[in-house]
């Protein structure tokens, strides 16, 4: 009973203040906002940005049937966006940026081809950056199956016995062009994602807030620290640590009342930002609800604990907001809560993925990006628990270290 006295004790002395409203309810719901539009921008950006590498396109003969083929190729390409030029504009448009390289049909290129002479094309581009290399492999793949239907209509026209036909030439050269428009449209290879928990689509699905609300309650949670790691600062300005340390009241129900104090504080302000995202912006924590319950008191706990953890260690406020924004920064930008890790890579994604933050992070991503059920909650917050509990040991063997 003394412990529930001592939490209710510390979660008036909180909410008193109106400080601390502004931090656990005002501001998380504020940069909720700001980062869900931040993402959305970025969507809309993807979504109609033209991302091809810009090809210049310099036709010096007029009535080229290989050259018109070609240009409908490279037409339809995924990776380059064809710029009809006159020649006088190519070295100014390259200088400019305004396209990556510039190829340039020379005159009679149609006739040298289907007479089999040798006809070259030019790529004005600098061969040094990653897009002119892209280019060369892009005309090299088109300029090679242009080159195969002519060979084979070549040979088609030889085989019937009319060599020089040019109907026979030119309908055999369509269907082996069609052909080769027909297998690169046709999925010959099957791609299957093999990374574990990738997203389908864009990396926060169809609503950004499904990543930025989970992003802001995981970080602003950490910010609670400094309500939490408060009080125990003021009990020991006042010197009300130290009278309850007189009483019979035995050093671990103390910290049990105090944790329990903190964990009240964060689960409350989570509940409160789970209920704010479900409502207002269509973040679909109740798809699973046992597992969002899971992830949310598993987070609690291991907030209320590092919070404890701080309160045992700082000697004055100043010290609390010290500690409680580094260690929200250090989790937050670690631990997933600003952008998926799974979009980062290297040392940065193998140190992310270790962060209880980031454990905390996989059970609400798993809920609301993946569509997961309430079970892929298990893991992560079974792992939350284990930091939990590792932070409570430290707090409590702080705490009767503590000069009192």
């Amino acid at each position: 009973m003394r412990i529930f006295d001592l939490a209710l004790k510390d979660l008036s002395q909180v909410f008193r203040d109106k400080r601390s409203l502004l931090f656990l309810v005002a501001m998380p719901i504020a940069f909720t906002f700001f980062m869900g539009f931040a993402y959305k921008s970025g969507m809309e950006n993807d979504a109609t940005q033209d991302n091809r590498i810009p090809l210049g396109w310099v036709n010096n003969e007029s009535d080229g049937f290989i050259s018109q083929r070609l240009f409908d190729m490279l037409s339809n390409s995924d990776s380059a966006r064809l710029v009809e030029l006159a020649p006088e504009e190519v070295d100014e448009s390259v200088r400019k940026g305004e396209v990556a390289g510039v190829l340039i049909v020379p005159v009679g290129y149609s006739r040298q081809v289907a007479a089999g002479e040798d006809a070259q094309l030019t790529l004005v581009t600098d061969t040094n950056s990653t897009n002119g290399q892209s280019l060369y492999q892009i005309l090299r793949t088109s300029v090679t199956k242009l080159m195969s239907a002519v060979e084979i209509a070549q040979l088609s026209a030889e085989a019937v016995g009319k060599p020089n036909d040019a109907s026979e030439l030119n309908g055999s050269f369509a269907s082996a062009s069609q052909a080769w428009s027909e297998a690169d449209s046709a999925s010959l290879v099957k791609v299957e994602v093999a990374m574990e928990g990738a997203f389908p689509g864009n990396w926060y699905g169809d609503n950004p807030y499904n990543q930025a609300s989970p992003g802001i309650l995981v970080q602003f949670a950490i910010m609670g620290l400094v309500a939490s790691g408060q009080i125990l600062v003021q009990e020991r300005k006042t010197r009300t640590l130290q009278r309850l340390m007189s009483t019979t009241m035995r050093p671990w129900e103390i910290v049990a009342g105090h944790t329990l104090a903190m964990f009240g504080i964060v689960f409350a302000q989570i509940t409160l930002l789970v209920v704010f995202g479900q409502l207002a912006l269509g973040v679909d924590y109740m798809r699973a609800p046992l597992g969002t319950l899971l992830v949310s008191v598993a987070l609690s706990l291991w907030v209320a604990a590092m919070g404890l953890l701080i309160g045992t260690v700082v000697k004055d406020d100043s010290q609390v907001i010290l500690f409680a924004l580094m260690a929200m920064f250090i989790f937050s930008a670690l631990g997933g809560t600003w952008f998926p890790l799974e979009v980062a890579s290297g040392t940065f994604a193998a140190i992310g993925k270790v962060m209880p933050s980031a454990w905390a992070m996989t059970g609400y991503q798993n809920i609301l990006m993946r569509g997961l059920g309430s079970d892929s909650a298990r893991m992560p917050s079974l792992i939350l628990l284990a930091y939990a509990l590792g932070f409570f040991i430290l707090a409590v063997w702080r705490f009767r270290k503590m000069n009192v």
